[in-house]
């Protein structure tokens, strides 16, 4: 161990991650990868855990935070990041089975148990998980990590770190790392004090700088302000909804498959954005759904949580969240595919003209100039549970081929969190040319998850029939 101590602070949007968290409902996020068949195996059709345990370990000088735990300290109502003095890497990485042959309905179910399971916060907070005995000598990766860690684009940034761009077998050699000395709460306390010394100084100097360039710092306050005082008056209650009630600590999990260049060639033929596209998809699946359990659609318009990003290039490969949260619209009322495609691009057109991601910025900016307590209350605002139906999360992946130690990663399904009240969350990963849509589920309140997948497959084929009608027109 060495001799300094170190420590850092968890920002109040990560602490409000972890606040969230209850029996039911466990805040961690993942990536369930599938591997082609390749060199990894064992004699006994296995998969050689050693070898990839070795090649993580290698890994992890990329990303320190894999070896860190979270300490509360009662004095300050403040978490911070230190260094696991009993890191064991055998621990996160582990090792299951299937029965042999295993399908994909079986592999989503052992998924599903890995996912219900809270991470221990007497650790790091993560599980990699490797699940052998599917089919045709293929083999699954499942990664877990608390959101208080990561956010969609910093969940990219690690699965590039852990995995590579080339098809190398080579493992490379381990870091000497040594965990750093645990600092004392009084240490921490005296440079808390400095530190919000130093902030307000800086606070100051800023309200000089306002003062010698009134005009412009004045439409920059207002621009922020106006966008705040908007957001809050966004914060209506979401309509109540079959999948909006109290949720079990059991789930399921099952997922979706398509091609990025179709929701390429729906854009292009029909308008809007490819995130409008999967919105519009992810309204249809939900239209559907609820027509199967009797519910009426006249009029009714849910409410999406759709994370945005407001992570600068500069703040690539950061862990942490750098999000803001956007209410987006589901208008299950629009029975026409094309017509829905052109109300949620026309409202989402709205919602940015309106800044709504600004004004939830605004909450994330003050990280460095309020007191913790209050950031959280600020955060819990923003990400409060009645404010959606369900989240949407669309986070584009890289373009190119991903291995561990030569063997391709074939498919990515994402998977998001279901907070308290929320039977369902719909995550979407572009990779490759693929779109992958992982889909969370209350194990008690919607057994019937997997005509919710079907629902999605049912609408993107609808809007391609209509886009193919366009361009042919």
């Amino acid at each position: 161990m060495h001799d300094e101590t170190h420590y850092e602070r968890l920002s109040a949007l990560d602490q409000t991650f972890l606040a969230f968290e209850t029996a039911n409902a466990p805040m961690h996020v993942a990536l369930t990868g599938i591997f082609e068949p390749g060199s990894l195996a064992t004699e006994d059709g296995g998969v050689d855990i050693d070898r990839i345990r070795r090649h993580i370990g290698s890994r992890l000088r990329f990303i320190p935070r894999y070896r860190q735990r979270v300490v509360t300290l009662p004095l300050l109502n403040d978490a911070i990041w230190i260094d696991d003095t009993s890191f064991d890497l055998g621990y996160h990485v582990r090792h299951a089975s299937l029965p042999r042959p295993g399908g994909e309905r079986q592999l989503q179910r052992r998924c599903a148990e890995i996912l219900e399971r809270a991470l221990d916060r007497r650790r790091p907070l993560w599980e990699l998980w490797i699940i052998e005995g599917l089919e045709g000598g293929r083999f699954a990766m499942v990664a877990k990590v608390h959101h208080c860690m990561v956010d969609g684009i910093a969940g990219i940034d690690l699965l590039a770190a852990l995995l590579g761009t080339e098809p190398t077998e080579t493992i490379e050699p381990p870091d000497d790392w040594r965990p750093r000395a645990v600092p004392r709460e009084r240490d921490v306390l005296v440079d808390e004090v400095r530190r919000r010394a130093r902030t307000s100084l800086d606070a100051a100097r800023r309200v000089g700088d306002w003062l010698r360039a009134p005009a412009e710092a004045g439409r920059a306050a207002g621009a922020g302000v106006t966008a705040f005082v908007r957001l809050l008056g966004k914060l209506g209650g979401a309509p109540a909804t079959p999948f909006n009630q109290p949720i079990g600590p059991h789930r399921r999990f099952t997922w979706a498959r398509s091609e990025l260049a179709t929701f390429k060639r729906i854009k292009d033929a029909l308008g809007g954005t490819v995130n409008d596209v999967v919105l519009a998809v992810v309204t249809g699946a939900l239209r559907e759904w609820l027509h199967g359990r009797g519910v009426r659609t006249e009029g009714l318009e849910l409410r999406a949580l759709v994370p945005v990003s407001i992570r600068t290039e500069d703040e690539r490969g950061n862990l942490g969240n750098r999000i803001a949260a956007m209410r987006g619209p589901l208008p299950v009322y629009v029975e026409d595919p094309v017509r829905r495609l052109r109300v949620v691009s026309e409202q989402m057109e709205g919602l940015k003209r309106s800044k709504q991601a600004l004004g939830a910025e605004v909450i994330a900016r003050f990280n460095d100039f309020a007191p913790p307590t209050l950031l959280a209350q600020a955060s819990r605002i923003n990400f409060s549970t009645r404010l959606f139906n369900l989240i949407v999360t669309n986070v584009p992946g890289p373009q190119i081929p991903l291995y561990v130690l030569g063997r391709e990663l074939e498919d990515v399904f994402p998977v998001a969190f279901l907070p308290e009240n929320h039977a369902l969350a719909v995550a979407i990963m572009s990779y490759n040319g693929h779109v992958g849509f992982g889909l969370l589920a209350d194990y008690d309140s919607m057994e019937d998850v997997e005509t919710f997948a079907a629902g999605l497959e049912a609408s993107l084929a609808e809007l391609e029939a209509a886009a193919a009608a366009a361009a042919a027109a």
